[in-house]
């Protein structure tokens, strides 16, 4: 029997939805909201999330600064800046990019943020409220997530969901948002028995563990939504398992590298009802909630 592939979720096209929400409530507040976002060290991958966060906050209309401080600052000088940013009631939203180096504590520095300025949603007062289901800055990626499953229409009430993956940064609270729509949710991890076994009633997948093509074909209920949240970089190793992904194939060939999720994305097509891409799923969605979790700090704190 004949089977359509899955319908691909355009994370860049909600995003862009999303941004568009943020120029009008920027319209409404009257002024621009400033973003800072504190990087420490030359960590290649965290110079681009940086800059690209700030060069989009400054699109959209905000203020979008970046603060870059050498590899060898001391924990108690970010604690410091950090507290200097709080005071400061010109600043709306605070992000510190993860990792940091190894001589500073990051719970220290996320517990250090003031949690109305917290727009990454980490800070334990955040994170507690969330989990309460009360109003608060929620964290971007998992937010994102929820967006995604709602623009593709896809019915959250009633579902089983299957987050793989308990991170404190995506699992953990995608898993609370789920709850708070209604949906039925385990979180699985390493040490769950038969994860196919369970993974296969799903009716939502949440893929979110952080291994490169993770989640195939076998392990997925036909029809099922599947948002990938992994972003990995594989080189000539996988080559054979990539054999199978033209697009993939061609990028791994010409690069030497090939940007994958943790989902088999050319496999689990052919079976699921939905699926996110990777790059161009939820990546782009990331950014966007960050945008619109700075808009509500900022109206939160001059309400």
């Amino acid at each position: 029997m004949f089977m359509m592939a899955a319908e691909t979720i355009d994370g860049k096209a909600v995003a862009k939805g999303i941004e568009d929400e943020v120029r009008a409530a920027i319209g409404e507040l009257g002024f621009a909201p400033a973003l800072v976002a504190v990087r420490v060290g030359n960590d290649a991958a965290s110079e681009i999330y940086v800059r690209n966060k700030a060069k989009k906050a400054q699109e959209l209309g905000l203020r979008g600064t970046e603060l870059i401080f050498d590899a060898s600052l001391s924990e108690a000088a970010l604690l410091a800046e950090v507290e200097r940013l709080n005071r400061d009631d010109d600043v709306d939203g605070i992000l510190v990019q993860l990792p940091l180096p190894r001589q500073i504590d990051p719970r220290k520095v996320i517990d250090a943020i003031d949690p109305a300025k917290d727009v990454d949603g980490f800070h334990p007062t955040n994170v507690g409220l969330l989990h309460l289901g009360r109003p608060t800055l929620p964290p971007c990626t998992p937010a994102g997530v929820i967006r995604l499953l709602d623009a593709a229409g896809i019915s959250i009430e009633g579902a089983r969901a299957a987050v793989v993956g308990r991170s404190d940064i995506v699992g953990k609270p995608v898993a609370a948002l789920l709850l708070q729509r209604h949906a039925t949710v385990t979180i699985c991890h390493s040490r769950t028995r038969d994860l196919a076994a369970v993974t296969r009633e799903a009716d939502i997948l949440i893929a979110a563990i952080g291994r490169p093509l993770f989640v195939t074909a076998e392990m997925v209920k036909r029809g099922a939504a599947v948002i990938d949240v992994g972003v990995n970089r594989v080189d000539a190793a996988f080559a054979e398992r990539l054999a199978h992904d033209e697009a993939k194939s061609r990028a791994l060939a010409k690069n030497g590298y090939a940007t994958v999720g943790d989902v088999d994305f050319a496999r689990v097509r052919e079976v699921a009802g939905w699926i996110t891409p990777v790059p161009g799923g939820v990546g782009p969605m990331t950014i966007a909630m960050l945008m619109k979790n700075t808009v509500a700090a900022a109206r939160r704190r001059r309400a």
